[in-house]
């Protein structure tokens, strides 16, 4: 399996929430549950980049692609993911972060039976290519599009309509940001709650053999 971990680090995501968002991820690739789903598979590895993401020209490689087959290879990762800087604080461009993903899968360096993008966001696309567009063109490269709607109850001043669009961010995820074989969202009210939920994405994620059901994580 590769995966591309997009996180969105744009200007609605405020500096606590970032450290939480970081932190969280950091946490979860060297849960012994995320590890024990590696080891349990065919190859056991897996092939994992993380990159941040805002505008539509904003998208960086924060860990490059790495093969995770045991702890050290995660603690390793999970230590380049806490010393790097943010990346971005800019509008939200979801498909331009959908695309960036996609293009990295020719780096990878690997070859497998599944690629995925798993992209978190506490916002809707709000600049640049339209996110189905997007979508559409991973789903039809045979890449899955999984994703984690942050629910942002105390958005800044200006970002209500942005955080809580029409039926909510979970609604719009399902709708517009996932696809392919498999996908799923999960929705969380809190970014305090990104390192538990990370975890039990990351673990199913690896362990799909194409069916996984929605959850709303509370």
């Amino acid at each position: 399996m590769q995966l591309v971990l997009a996180a969105d680090v744009s200007i609605s995501v405020d500096n606590e929430e970032f450290r939480l968002q970081r932190e969280g991820y950091a946490r979860a690739i060297t849960d012994p549950s995320v590890l024990a789903a590696i080891r349990r598979g065919p190859h056991h590895a897996i092939a994992l980049s993380f990159v941040e993401w805002s505008g539509p020209s904003q998208q960086h490689v924060v860990v490059d692609w790495t093969v995770i087959r045991d702890e050290e290879a995660a603690m390793s990762f999970s230590a380049a993911l806490r010393a790097a800087p943010r990346s971005f604080a800019g509008v939200t461009a979801i498909g331009a972060a959908i695309d960036f993903a996609m293009a990295r899968f020719a780096h990878s360096g690997v070859e497998s039976d599944r690629r995925v993008i798993d992209v978190s966001g506490d916002g809707d696309n709000n600049s640049g290519r339209p996110v189905e567009y997007a979508r559409n063109d991973a789903v039809n490269a045979n890449i899955t599009v999984n994703g984690l709607a942050i629910v942002n109850e105390h958005p800044a001043p200006g970002f209500i309509g942005h955080v809580q669009p029409p039926g909510g961010i979970g609604e719009y995820y399902r709708t517009r940001v996932i696809g392919g074989a498999g996908s799923f969202a999960l929705v969380i009210d809190s970014f305090s709650k990104i390192a538990e939920t990370v975890t039990h994405k990351l673990a199913a994620e690896i362990a799909s053999t194409g069916t996984i059901r929605p959850v709303t994580m509370r």
